[in-house]
């Protein structure tokens, strides 16, 4: 499976984004994930489009300028004459800031943060990190993300004999319904961790038997969708074991002349037939175990779609 792994051997999970989502503002997100942590926590970057920045030049502008006819005033300087000596100064001072703003380059990490938090901020709730999940949510994700990149990722999907259009749209739909739900049951577990702190009584307890009983089964109904997930990659599974023996029959059939040759020619006809013809059977029950592990696949394609 194309999964990547971290220390110990545990997957590392990329975010999940809404399929509704543009698919290379999507990208972005799966390739920033530390970094959408840090812009949600930190202060919005600082760039070319930081409202601030108009305002800080429009200070310095008016601060310079009062500085400048205060001073000619001071001098005793006629209207006229501090009007004629302020405006190319004026002119000079609008033209080098305007040469600063627009030379001024940012670094390739400041743009890509500050389009990151653009895209961040437009598609906020869109998205899921990794800090959006409890250990255990953060586990289920990661078994929901390796069942769809194998299926995604199999060579019967590639070669079309699953409904690859399909799964397609399906799946990541599916990944991100099911990211939703971990993360709504990763609030909920904090929240009633927190409520039972401290100890109960007898009373919180029987207050409390219900919202438990409500938050399990809730677990289990999003269990029950990882798994069938992980099904429908067992099934396909099952078919690219298939699909890779049959090559490697086909394989070894199409070598079958040269050893009929040899054992006629060295007299061994005798111990050959029985053994040689067990290469035709064998690709008869691959072909067969391929087709039935593809419709089975199909089913539960089918079990996972309703």
């Amino acid at each position: 499976m194309l999964v990547k792994h971290g220390k110990g051997g545990e997957p590392v999970q990329r975010v999940v984004v809404d399929p509704e989502v543009p698919r290379d503002v999507a990208e972005l997100f799966r390739r920033n994930g530390p970094l959408l942590y840090r812009l949600r926590t930190a202060r919005p970057p600082r760039g070319q489009d930081d409202p601030r920045i108009p305002g800080v030049l429009i200070g310095i502008f008016g601060g310079t300028v009062a500085l400048a006819a205060g001073g000619l005033f001071a001098l005793g300087a006629p209207l006229s004459a501090a009007v004629l000596l302020l405006t190319p100064l004026i002119g000079l001072y609008l033209f080098i800031l305007g040469v600063v703003y627009l030379v001024r380059k940012p670094s390739p990490a400041d743009s890509v943060e500050r389009i990151l938090y653009a895209h961040a901020r437009h598609w906020q709730g869109r998205f899921l990190i990794l800090e959006d999940f409890d250990h255990n949510a953060r586990h289920l994700l990661g078994r929901v993300q390796r069942a769809i990149d194998f299926v995604v990722h199999s060579r019967v999907n590639a070669m079309g004999m699953l409904d690859s259009v399909r799964n397609s749209v399906m799946l990541p739909a599916e990944e991100w319904e099911i990211a939703r739900l971990l993360t709504k049951l990763s609030v909920l577990r904090a929240k009633h961790h927190n409520l039972a702190r401290g100890g109960r009584s007898p009373e919180v307890v029987a207050a409390m038997a219900p919202l438990e009983r409500a938050l399990a089964a809730s677990e289990a109904a999003v269990l029950a969708r990882v798994e069938a997930l992980e099904r429908y990659a067992g099934h396909v599974a099952d078919a690219e074991r298939a699909l890779r023996a049959q090559g490697q029959i086909e394989v070894l059939r199409a070598h079958l002349p040269e050893y009929e040759q040899l054992v006629a020619e060295t007299g061994a006809a005798r111990f050959s037939g029985p053994e040689i013809g067990h290469l035709s059977d064998d690709a008869d029950m691959l072909r067969r175990a391929l087709r039935e592990s593809v419709r089975s696949a199909h089913e539960a394609f089918r079990h996972l779609d309703g």
